[in-house]
């Protein structure tokens, strides 16, 4: 069986452009751009969803890959899939923006570890939030909807030279303000009840100036801080749900998936 270059490249092609899109999202979106998980896994994650994705989605162009409309090609397939896994970081951060500023609040800033996502230094609590909403994006199978929106952007989004718009990355920006207003929402609870409770240590050092306020006050912020961390769980999850779900309408919107 004898190949033409015409048709090798039709054959590379095939499987190529999907493949960078797939990959760019794996490497962008929570839980797969994990820095514990290998790179190579991440390929393999990558490919195999290529291989389940490719017979169902429209035939890619034949256009030879080492080429000026090749490289514009991979740009935006690249563009597509990191946007597409970004909003959904966005989304985490906001949790560890606000365990960040509860920390902060309880006195707990010095008892840092290392982000397992990000490789760097953050709060306890930041790292607690970290896991909670990173589990319960696996428990709403976000990973498996976000796959689901990648595939049908190639219907919606088809391999050639155009891609995302401008308002597209103006979307994604005027977005990003949800992570801060996320985070303010989480931290709020815990911000004002310590609030409160160092307020009313203020008035107890006032009322008795021979407690020493310094020894007690620490343990009462930490303990006032865990209870209404236990307490505000609930509201945290709703809350993360509904960043999801408008996260998820923002993908759409930028895939323009229906």
């Amino acid at each position: 069986m004898i190949l033409t270059g015409a048709e090798i490249s039709a054959i590379v092609g095939t499987y190529l452009w999907p493949f960078i899109r797939i990959t760019a999202m794996v490497g962008a979106m929570p839980v797969f751009s994990s820095n514990f998980i290998p790179v190579r896994i991440r390929l393999v994650i990558a490919l195999a969803m290529t291989i389940v994705v490719v017979p169902i989605i429209p035939p890619a162009p034949a256009v030879d890959a080492i080429s000026i409309p090749g490289a514009l090609i991979v740009f935006q397939q690249i563009v597509i899939g990191i946007v597409s896994g970004f909003i959904f970081h966005l989304v985490i951060n906001a949790f560890i923006i606000g365990g960040q500023v509860i920390a902060m609040q309880m006195g707990l800033g010095f008892a840092t570890m290392v982000d397992p996502v990000n490789g760097a230094q953050a709060p306890v609590l930041s790292m607690f939030f970290l896991l909670m909403v990173t589990l319960f994006f696996i428990l709403l199978d976000g990973h498996l909807a976000l796959v689901g929106l990648i595939a049908k952007s190639f219907h919606s989004l088809p391999i050639s030279v155009d891609g995302l718009i401008r308002d597209n990355y103006w979307q994604l920006v005027a977005w990003a303000s949800e992570m801060f207003a996320g985070a303010v929402l989480v931290a709020l609870p815990a911000v004002t009840s310590l609030l409160l409770v160092n307020m009313s240590l203020g008035v107890m050092g006032r009322a008795a100036p021979q407690l020493n306020i310094f020894a007690v006050g620490f343990s009462i912020t930490i303990t006032a801080g865990f209870y209404v961390i236990l307490v505000s769980l609930p509201v945290n999850l709703l809350q993360f749900e509904n960043l999801s779900a408008s996260a998820f309408q923002v993908v759409k919107d930028i895939l323009r998936v229906n």
